[in-house]
């Protein structure tokens, strides 16, 4: 099984930023010298495109800070480097959205992924291909972006003596909704080659998980988000697909029928569901000084006092339920099990996402989704909108 490297910094290419786990690489606190200057450094600052498929770009530099783990402001300071403000983005290797792919011969493959959000001066998706030779020895490879277009959270899939690569989030304006990016990187040669394929594709998708079947023949991509354009927030994938890598055609594999509710303020500002469940946990374990820090953020955020017991109760419908364990690295979900069935919250900055795992009376769901609607207002002043997905 495969799947990107995440992490718990908010991707650009996600509005609603909500990234989540880690895929970075530990690294020692104090890295080695650097062999070599300031002069190098600045040759080697910024990222680049690949000329050819591929290039070749191996270089002290980014050598360095490949073994090294420190972040583009921290090498940039270090080397007296120019303001990302004015000179650009700084070559990174401390991404998000990564995938890495450990090979029979004892290389490591780390493709693309981004550094930070667009928020940062160094933020950056990049379409490079790194590698790890078992003797520590550093590869690195550039390409055009028309041959690989810069691509963060896709899963990389080995099957014989290829690579396939698939989904990406990527820059906002790049995405093709109902089209899924399926690309190959040769690993005799290192080049990459987009894939055309036919059948039901998935759509614009990333984060998700790709399987090979035990046959080889196939690879079953599950999980994920989708963007589904038209400026809509990434929508979680709930079905199961599966490309044929004989015919490269795409199969839908299951059409879960599962009732959604999307909810996001009306005024289209961020919302303070995350800030609200911190302060309610910082009151639970008794951390006095931390709650009245975020007390006091939220108090200036909402221009009142939060209601912390109306926020515990926030996803508590009044229709008998039962609360579900929380999932290891879910942290931003919230489940509960109504009349045997799954009914899943999921937070983001910009919205919350409401899923039913199966079939429940439809006047059920709307009594939990209103009552949601209701509280979510109630909580932020500010009226919020809840739409069907």
């Amino acid at each position: 099984m495969s799947s990107a490297d995440d992490d718990d910094v908010p991707s650009e290419a996600e509005a609603d930023a909500d990234n989540e786990g880690d895929g970075e690489e530990e690294v020692a606190a104090e890295p080695t010298p650097p062999p070599f200057g300031r002069e190098e450094f600045l040759e080697w600052r910024s990222p680049r495109y690949g000329a050819t498929n591929p290039e070749r770009l191996t270089n002290p530099v980014w050598a360095w800070l490949v073994d090294a783990g420190i972040n583009a402001w921290a090498a940039n300071k270090r080397f007296d480097g120019p303001s990302a403000l004015g000179a650009g983005p700084g070559w990174c290797f401390d991404r998000f959205g990564r995938s890495t792919t450990a090979l029979p011969d004892g290389r490591t493959l780390l493709i693309g992924g981004e550094h930070e959000d667009y928020y940062d001066p160094d933020f950056f998706i990049y379409n490079d291909v790194v590698v790890r030779h078992p003797d520590g020895r550093v590869e690195i490879f550039g390409y055009p972006r028309e041959v690989f277009p810069p691509t963060d959270f896709h899963s990389a899939t080995l099957v014989g003596d290829r690579l396939i690569l698939i989904g990406s989030i990527g820059y906002a304006g790049e995405r093709r909704p109902g089209h899924t990016q399926v690309l190959a990187l040769d690993l005799a040669t290192f080049a990459i080659a987009t894939i055309p394929t036919g059948g039901t594709p998935p759509g614009w998708i990333c984060r998700h998980t790709a399987t090979l079947t035990d046959d080889g023949r196939a690879i079953v991509v599950q999980h994920g988000k989708l963007d589904p354009g038209e400026d809509r927030s990434m929508v979680e994938n709930i079905d199961d697909w599966r490309l044929d890598l004989d015919t490269w055609e795409w199969q839908r594999l299951t059409d879960r029928r599962w009732p959604r509710r999307e909810f996001a303020r009306s005024d289209g500002k961020p919302n303070y569901v995350w800030n609200m469940q911190q302060a309610c946990w910082y009151r639970k374990i008794g951390w006095a000084d931390q709650l009245a820090e975020e007390l006091a953020s939220l108090d200036e955020g909402l221009g009142v006092p939060p209601d912390l017991d109306l926020a515990e109760q926030l996803f508590r419908p009044s229709i008998a339920h039962e609360a579900c364990p929380e999932e290891e690295d879910s942290y931003d979900t919230t489940r509960i099990l109504v009349d045997g069935v799954i009914v899943r919250f999921v937070r983001s900055s910009y919205s919350l996402q409401m899923t039913v795992e199966g079939e429940l009376p439809e006047a059920t769901v709307d009594a939990i989704a209103e009552e949601l609607r209701e509280r979510l207002s109630r909580l932020e002043h500010c009226d919020y909108s809840m739409t069907r997905l």
